[in-house]
C-alpha cells in the first residue's frame, strides 16, 4: 500500500509537532533493531527515521507540505526508496531526493535550483540520522523516600539498577538518568523518569509542610500531658498544655519538606485527635458525677 511521510508515521498531515514527536517515538520503540528482531525491522526503523528527520525539521516539512511526494519522483516515498534500495543506503537516498541529482515530477525541481533545497543538511556533509535513544518511563517513589531522598530500586527493559531521589520531590517531576537509555552505534541515550510519589496513610502533604494526625487522650486534652509521637525521621516528646481542643495544630520546625530550590525545610504540623471514651468502660460514679457537673451548653 502506498505510504506518504505522514502514513509511515501513522498520523493526519495537520499533525502537530508535539504529535510527530511521540508518534517517532512509538515506532522507533517498536521497530528498534535491538527490540524487534523481526527481518523488516530495521528497513522499516530508517524508513521511520527518515519521514521524521523531514516532517521534525519547520523549513523541510514546509517544502514537503506543499510539494507531497511529486518529490519523490511522482512516487511517495516508501516505494521511491524500495526502488533505490538495490545498492545505496537510506543516507544515499535521501542525499540523492534532495541533491542536485534528484529527477523530479515533470522533469523539473520544485524547489528551484540544483543544489540541496534546504540549506545543508543531506548533501555534502553527509545525512546524519538522528535517532532518538532516549526512554521515557513512570516510576512511583515511596512517600517516605520523596521527603527525605534515598535510593529507589528501578527496572527498564530487564536491566534493574539504584536511582538516587533527592529530598523533597513532587509527584510529576522528571529525572534524567545519564546512560540508562537505548544504544546504538556507539551511542546511549538517557533515561527520563516521571515520579508519582505514592500517597501516605499517616501524611499530608501542603507545599513545604507535612500534618500528621496524632490521638491525644481526653485525659491529656483537660489536664495536658507528654506524648510520645513517631515520625519520619525520629521519635519525638510533644508536650500538650491543658485544654487542648480537637483539631488544635502543634508545629515542629524544620521537619518538613525540603524545598529544592531554598535548601529550606518546611515545617512539621501534629493535628490533635481527641479520642473520647467509652461511657459504659467508666465508673459509674463518675459517670453521675459527670452528668452532674459536667456543663450542657
Amino acid at each position: 500500500m502506498a505510504k506518504s511521510l505522514y502514513e509511515i508515521l501513522e498520523i493526519n498531515d495537520n499533525a502537530s509537532e508535539a504529535e510527530i514527536k511521540k508518534a517517532y517515538r512509538k515506532l522507533a520503540r517498536k521497530y528498534h533493531p535491538d527490540v524487534n528482531k523481526e527481518a523488516s525491522a530495521e528497513e522499516k526503523f530508517k524508513e521511520i527515521n527518515a519521514a521524521y528527520e523531514i516532517l521534525s525539521d519547520k523549513e523541510k516539512k514546509q517544502q514537503y507540505d506543499m510539494h507531497g511526494d511529486s518529490m519523490f519522483g511522482g512516487q511517495n516515498f516508501h516505494d521511491f526508496s524500495k526502488s533505490h534500495g538495490g545498492a545505496g543506503s537510506m543516507e544515499d537516498i535521501l542525499r540523492e531526493m534532495f541533491g542536485g541529482g534528484a529527477q523530479f515530477s515533470g522533469g523539473s525541481n520544485p524547489f528551484g535550483g540544483g543544489g540541496n533545497p534546504f540549506g545543508g543538511g543531506f548533501g555534502g556533509g553527509g545525512f546524519q540520522q538522528e535517532v532518538n535513544l532516549d526512554i521515557e518511563t513512570k516510576v512511583t517513589i515511596p512517600f517516605v523516600v520523596s521527603i527525605l531522598g534515598g535510593s529507589h530500586s528501578v527496572s527498564v527493559n530487564g536491566d534493574r539498577f539504584d536511582i538516587k531521589i533527592p529530598a523533597g520531590v513532587n509527584s510529576g517531576e522528571k529525572m534524567r538518568v545519564k546512560g540508562k537509555g537505548h544504544t546504538q552505534g556507539g551511542r546511549t541515550g538517557d533515561l527520563f523518569l516521571k515520579i508519582t510519589v505514592a500517597s501516605s496513610p499517616e501524611y499530608e502533604r501542603e507545599g513545604d509542610d507535612l500534618i500528621k494526625t496524632f490521638d491525644v487522650t481526653l485525659y491529656a486534652a483537660l489536664f495536658g500531658d507528654k506524648i510520645a509521637i513517631e515520625t519520619l525521621e525520629k521519635d519525638i516528646k510533644l508536650k500538650i498544655p491543658q485544654n487542648t481542643k480537637n483539631g488544635q495544630r502543634f508545629r515542629v520546625k524544620g521537619m518538613g519538606t525540603m524545598n529544592r530550590k531554598t535548601k529550606i525545610r518546611g515545617n512539621l504540623y501534629l493535628k490533635a485527635n481527641i479520642i473520647l471514651p467509652n461511657v459504659d468502660d467508666l465508673n459509674e460514679d463518675l459517670v453521675e458525677l459527670m452528668k452532674k457537673k459536667l456543663p450542657k451548653e
